[in-house]
């Protein structure tokens, strides 16, 4: 594999950042509130792509819409540009023009009765844009690669490719000039071939416009290819976060190794995890992977000397700060 092309290093505050974010969601009929995300720290900084990984029912998604201000944290804060974001909808609607989503579905994003051009300018519409519509728009379908973009004014979603719906979409966010795109599974539903063209063009917006980009996804392979550093979501609780050379070619924690063995390029031998990701409502004591964790089950945790205290103590979380860190009782005392 070879790594995304290296970003300008990313310096100073970061743009977006969490800190202590939980969400939780009330059971029914008096059962525990389910986690979703339990205790959460991530920095993106100016320029930067983060990976967050993990796999489906982590966390993920609903974390990255704690980020966007689609879900009011139960506890913990999210701050952009070193101010706390408010949940007022006129302070959302100025937030959400400075950090823009685009959905894993372009068919679902975009309406079947609106022509191309309508789907990008809604956005422009929504937010009282003064200037010049018709520029704004052809310049945002340029820029997300539909060219020349006046050909493609007319047309409806039915008309377009699967790459080119999502190239809409992204023009869509782009139409705003945001300083943050939230990418969920991006070409989860595109084709292989599809897939690095999408890929390259991220790749290519921070290039040129600067962007900052969280990048959703379970699959590895696709944050080696694009992301700066990689966020690894186990249980509601980033377990791994560092730099995707050092997470993705040396990772420390189990559960990454297991999410790389599946890979096909991966080297070693595929690691097939026992059962499935507990309840949320229901999080195991001490560190929340050890009850499906092949270390501790194959007796390395033991010859450590720390058994117990993955059964029994919290391992704690990374503090987003971007350094690379893990939340290992293992992994800890390798290192020591």
């Amino acid at each position: 594999m070879t790594p995304s092309p290296a970003a300008p290093e990313a310096t100073g505050a970061p743009l977006l950042s969490a800190r202590g974010l939980h969400v939780a969601f009330p059971g029914r009929h008096g059962a525990p509130s389910a986690r979703a995300v339990d205790g959460v720290d991530l920095d993106i900084r100016p320029g930067e792509i983060v990976a967050l990984v993990g796999e489906s029912g982590c966390g993920k998604t609903t974390l990255a819409r704690a980020l966007l201000g689609l879900v009011e944290p139960t506890a913990g804060r999210v701050t952009f540009d070193g101010r706390p974001l408010e949940y007022s909808g006129r302070s959302l609607k100025a937030y959400r023009r400075r950090v823009q989503l685009v959905l894993q579905d372009p068919s679902g994003s975009l309406n079947p009765r609106h022509t191309v051009y309508d789907a990008v300018a809604e956005g422009l519409r929504i937010h009282g844009h003064g200037g010049d519509e018709r520029a704004a728009v052809a310049g945002a379908l340029a820029r997300a690669g539909l060219r020349p973009p006046e050909r493609f004014f007319l047309r409806y979603p039915h008309e377009l490719s699967g790459g080119q719906r999502q190239r809409v979409v992204i023009a869509g966010a782009l139409v705003l000039e945001p300083e943050l795109l939230v990418a969920d599974e991006p070409v989860a539903s595109l084709d292989a071939s599809v897939r690095g063209e999408i890929l390259s063009l991220l790749l290519r917006l921070r290039a040129e416009l600067g962007l900052s980009a969280l990048v959703v996804t379970h699959d590895l392979g696709l944050a080696w290819n694009i992301a700066d550093r990689v966020a690894v979501m186990y249980l509601g609780r980033i377990v791994e976060t560092g730099a995707v050379e050092q997470i993705l070619t040396a990772p420390r924690h189990p559960y990454t190794t297991a999410l790389l063995s599946v890979l096909p390029e991966s080297p070693g031998e595929r690691v097939v995890l026992t059962g499935e990701p507990p309840d949320p409502s229901r999080v195991p004591p001490g560190c929340r992977f050890h009850v499906r964790c092949q270390v501790l089950a194959g007796g390395g945790a033991d010859a450590a000397g720390v058994a117990d205290a993955c059964r029994g103590r919290d391992p704690g979380v990374p503090d987003g700060s971007g350094t690379a860190q893990v939340a290992c009782h293992w992994a800890h005392a390798r290192k020591g």
